[in-house]
């Protein structure tokens, strides 16, 4: 049975062209819309299971439009708070019991919400969620000690990167790739591993310790 997931539009810029694409093929358990992101939502014809926030980026007349629907919860803060509604959205996803999210819009926009979203993976990664975040170029995640299996075919464009999200990850080693490692430790602020590449039809990741962030992208 194909697992459960949970789709979350936050509020940074999406490409819309890219989200109907993304979205064409995939089903979604919930639906959640994080403040701004309440208009990408309905610009794509979704209508929220959930819509959290602060309400400083949404449009006050659409999120009236959603406020007496049946079926809609709303989750609303007060903006002076500690978590970003990205956050929010996410404590949300989890208290649900989803284990598997897609984050889009999390990194359009400002920097300082991209990194955040990025180094936010890793609150939940440690509780045993996955979270992906996409936009047209790039899907990021995190992997954990052990063997993580990649695909050609399956992956999300033709670079496959990994950067240390702890001060140091060890033990790595890449097979099927056209830059392989064995063994090898790195630590913050190296490019060892940028811009990798399968050089066969499946490749894996192995290590000891830490926790990598990983990048597939495509031009």
């Amino acid at each position: 049975m194909e697992e459960q997931a949970c789709l979350i539009i936050t509020g940074g810029s999406l490409d819309l062209t890219f989200a109907e694409q993304f979205l064409k093929d995939r089903n979604y358990s919930c639906v959640i819309a994080v403040d701004g992101g309440l208009k990408a939502a309905s610009d794509l014809g979704l209508c929220p299971d959930e819509i959290v926030g602060d309400l400083d980026t949404v449009d006050l007349t659409l999120f009236d439009s959603y406020r007496g629907k049946p079926g809609i919860e709303l989750e609303i803060h007060r903006p002076e708070k500690d978590e970003t509604d990205t956050e929010l959205a996410l404590l949300t996803a989890e208290r649900k019991g989803f284990r598997l999210v897609h984050l889009l819009g999390a990194l359009g926009g400002r920097m300082d919400h991209a990194l955040g979203n990025v180094q936010l993976l890793n609150q939940f990664f440690q509780n045993g969620m996955r979270v992906e975040i996409y936009d047209e170029r790039n899907k990021i995640y995190l992997a954990g000690p052990g063997r993580t299996e990649f695909v050609r075919e399956q992956t999300y464009g033709g670079y496959i990167s990994f950067l240390p999200l702890t001060e140091a990850v060890e033990g790595i080693t890449l097979t099927g790739f056209k830059y392989p490692l064995f063994d090898k430790t790195i630590r913050l602020g190296t490019s060892l591993c940028i811009s990798n590449e399968l050089k066969e039809e499946k490749g894996s990741l192995e290590f000891q310790k830490g926790v990598l962030i990983c990048i597939e992208s495509h031009d």
